[in-house]
């Protein structure tokens, strides 16, 4: 099986926009690379939309335009020509464009500089990015139903890890990421997401998906230790050339 022509596209999308994703899809099989490049591009479009402009109504305007994109899709409808939204249609069914759809709202916060509401104003915003993207991915390879509740909590984990990466760049960008950022509260929200750590069982076919949380419980683990590597920005990279490996190969999620 050879990538077409849209989603080659797509791969040098991920490629450019988010390496490590890029790395785990390069390590599944080909036609599981059809299936994630597609929604991993779509993830990168929609995460750097607020970013590319400091013009809130432009950055509205570009998260709107995905909306549309999935609301097409959603409606078996005619999809507006693009090389990400045309092997998004081919992939997606229509109750996985909702589910993105409420992905691309949630980036809104990335928009302006209010901080989150409360502690379920930011779960659910980590739900809504990780939990989705993952869970969509999974569900596109063919993962079950019932598993979706575990491959929600490993993307709840994996997802708060990256965005205690991500802590310095948006503190640094004007945002306000934390609702509690001294060390009590950075270990207490690392311990939090590091109790959702799952193994979810899912077919051989469908684990590609979960690769992304490779490394998480590393990462939390070390904010639990020493918290202070939050503000510093030296938080471990989480997915190394090793762990993928053995994950790719031995099917044990390193984590």
């Amino acid at each position: 099986m050879s990538l077409g022509p849209d989603t080659i596209a797509c791969a040098r999308i991920v490629e450019q926009g988010d390496p490590d994703r890029f790395r785990t899809v390069m390590a599944a099989p080909v036609t599981a690379r059809a299936v994630l490049f597609p929604i991993y591009a779509m993830n990168v479009e929609i995460s750097r939309a607020p970013w590319v402009t400091q013009e809130a109504m432009i950055a509205e305007m570009r998260l709107q335009w995905w909306r549309d994109a999935l609301e097409e899709i959603a409606a078996a409808s005619a999809v507006r020509k693009h090389e990400v939204t045309t092997p998004l249609a081919q992939i997606l069914t229509p109750a996985q464009a909702k589910m993105l759809d409420e992905s691309v709202a949630a980036r809104r916060w990335d928009i302006y500089r209010e901080p989150f509401e409360d502690e379920a104003h930011l779960d659910a915003y980590i739900d809504q990015t990780a939990g989705h993207l993952m869970w969509t991915a999974s569900a596109a390879l063919g993962a079950p139903a019932e598993a979706e509740s575990d491959v929600r909590d490993l993307a709840f984990a994996a997802g708060m890890a990256a965005f205690l990466r991500a802590v310095p760049a948006l503190a640094a960008a004007g945002r306000i990421p934390l609702l509690d950022g001294t060390y009590k509260g950075l270990i207490a929200l690392a311990k939090r997401a590091r109790a959702r750590i799952t193994r979810p069982h899912l077919p051989k076919a469908a684990r590609p998906a979960l690769w992304p949380a490779i490394g998480a419980a590393k990462v939390l683990d070390q904010v639990i230790g020493t918290p202070q590597v939050v503000s510093e920005g030296t938080l471990p990279v989480p997915l190394t050339p090793l762990r993928l490996a053995v994950s790719a190969t031995t099917g044990r999620l390193m984590l």
